[in-house]
């Protein structure tokens, strides 16, 4: 399998993606996948993205396809193949309803980035399996614009109670996965700090992800 993985940005930069994009490439030496990474919208053709199965926009911002490539991934995904998002891909491609819908949230905001507590609801799932029921880390706790649980099947949620500035309330979707949009879709909201991409339970969560994409 080969997952091309975006890392454009015309906002926000994470300096987190230089360690995100080391991690990906690690996890393919060692689960027998290859990942190009590319910040060259150019990439995204349909002849390009055939050769992929799976596409990972890793904390991408702002607007980073134009309409050619924004029909390229659509008909990617149309056709099966396999999404993932990770951390910043909600704060991405705004005004294009069809990624809204892939993605399956838009970033609102986030308190301060600080210890809190995730709720894995789904255990069973590639992603989850091997967490702890309550999982207790540092990230950058995003709210989103509205809850994504009617369109998409949760896998973590956060727990409002173990951190401040939380707005969503008892229902705080952090990962989730559909096949609302043709191939199955994962996103993690986890993932704004480099040390993020050392944990080995977080890791192991990302490789879940993309394995469920890969499905597709």
């Amino acid at each position: 399998m080969r997952m091309l993985t975006y890392t454009r940005t015309t906002g926000f930069r994470h300096d987190s993606i230089a360690a995100g994009v080391a991690a990906l490439r690690n996890l393919a030496r060692h689960n027998d996948f290859e990942v190009v990474d590319t910040e060259d919208p150019a990439a995204f053709t349909g002849p390009e993205l055939a050769s992929f199965g799976v596409v990972t926009f890793l904390s991408t911002s702002g607007a980073v396809l134009d309409d050619d490539g924004r029909d390229a991934l659509e008909a990617f995904v149309r056709n099966g193949g396999g999404f993932v998002g990770i951390h910043g891909a909600t704060t991405t491609e705004y005004d294009w309803p069809y990624f809204g819908t892939l993605v399956g949230a838009r970033f609102d905001g986030h308190p301060e980035v600080q210890p809190g507590r995730i709720l894995v609801e789904d255990a069973d799932h590639p992603s989850t399996e091997h967490l702890p029921s309550t999982w207790e880390r540092t990230d950058e706790w995003y709210d989103f614009r509205a809850n994504p649980r009617p369109g998409v099947h949760v896998l973590l949620t956060a727990d409002e109670t173990s951190y401040t500035g939380g707005k969503m309330g008892a229902d705080h979707p952090l990962a989730w996965c559909h096949t609302g949009c043709g191939g199955p879709s994962f996103y993690t909201a986890l993932g704004h700090t480099e040390e993020s991409f050392t944990e080995p339970l977080m890791l192991a969560h990302l490789l879940g992800g993309i394995r469920y994409a890969a499905a597709g």
